[in-house]
């Protein structure tokens, strides 16, 4: 789509009314035989004389920015992070032990400078060390960045008010939304989420499956970890132990983290659609109890 998104943005700019069919819905209404550009074409063409083309939702450039700033600044900690589980492998194959509980605070630095390790270990670790530095760096610049843009942002304050949202996955929260508005009902923006399992139904059969994964990964990505320090909040620590007690040990913690992320996406719809901080229905009575 990074072809097709720049041909979108130009053509917009021209002054064209520009949609991108989805390709699925498509299928289902136009099924042919056999499939060639040319066939798609006078399908397309088809559609649109009689207006029933199904458009897939963009997002507008500014907002394209703001998911932008905050997928960037996720695949630095990452890419962080991978370099530090290296640093700690390294250690393990070598025999060292990590006697600090933090191996890249200033005591661990001290104890990394005096190891000694054959070559090319020795220059590896130094070398990732030092990217370790660079990446500490630039993701505080963008910490800085995304602070100074999310002070005007109307959901930012709305989402920190709830349980586990602190100003980063607010940002990204609100940045993979985008427009509250584009979902009439708590059940569609979860559903966007992809936190949903499939279902499989024939006849009166009814069965569940893995979860959709569809809509942006990152939204999962942010609600997984809200729901993460979530289920320890007192209003739904409650449910998150039942729900990991029900399903053991096995599965239960898992399942039960899902569970709270998509409380959390009802709740977020409610609270940007409305306008007012976290208050889920029933928190009042449970906490007067």
């Amino acid at each position: 789509m990074n072809g097709a998104r720049f041909v979108h943005d130009e053509l917009e700019r021209l002054g064209w009314e520009v949609e991108v069919a989805d390709a699925q819905k498509v299928k289902g209404l136009g099924p042919l035989a056999c499939k060639t550009d040319r066939i798609d074409a006078w399908v397309l063409a088809e559609l649109s004389r009689r207006d029933l083309v199904p458009a897939v939702w963009l997002p507008g450039f500014e907002q394209r920015q703001e998911r932008e700033r905050a997928r960037w600044r996720l695949f630095l900690v990452r890419k962080r992070s991978s370099l530090k589980h290296r640093i700690h492998a390294q250690l393990l194959a070598f025999g060292h032990t990590c006697p600090v509980s933090d191996l890249f605070g200033a005591r661990g630095r001290k104890l990394l400078a005096r190891l000694e390790f054959p070559e090319p270990w020795h220059s590896g670790v130094l070398a990732a060390v030092q990217m370790i530095d660079e990446l500490d760096a630039e993701i505080a610049a963008i910490d800085k960045e995304l602070k100074a843009l999310g002070a005007d942002h109307r959901y930012i304050p709305l989402l920190m008010s709830a349980p586990g949202i602190a100003w980063i996955l607010g940002y990204t929260i609100a940045a993979e939304i985008g427009d509250i508005t584009r979902f009439s009902s708590p059940k569609k923006l979860v559903g966007y989420t992809g936190l949903c399992p499939r279902v499989y139904q024939s006849g009166n059969t009814d069965r569940r499956g893995p979860l959709t994964h569809a809509g942006p990964k990152y939204l999962r990505w942010a609600l997984m970890e809200a729901a993460v320090h979530a289920c320890r909040h007192q209003v739904y620590a409650a449910r998150y132990q039942a729900n990991k007690k029900r399903l053991g040990k096995q599965r239960g913690a898992k399942v039960a983290q899902v569970d709270i992320a998509r409380r959390l996406a009802e709740a977020i719809w409610h609270m940007l659609t409305r306008n007012t901080t976290f208050a889920p229905a029933g928190a009042t009575r449970a906490l007067a109890a």
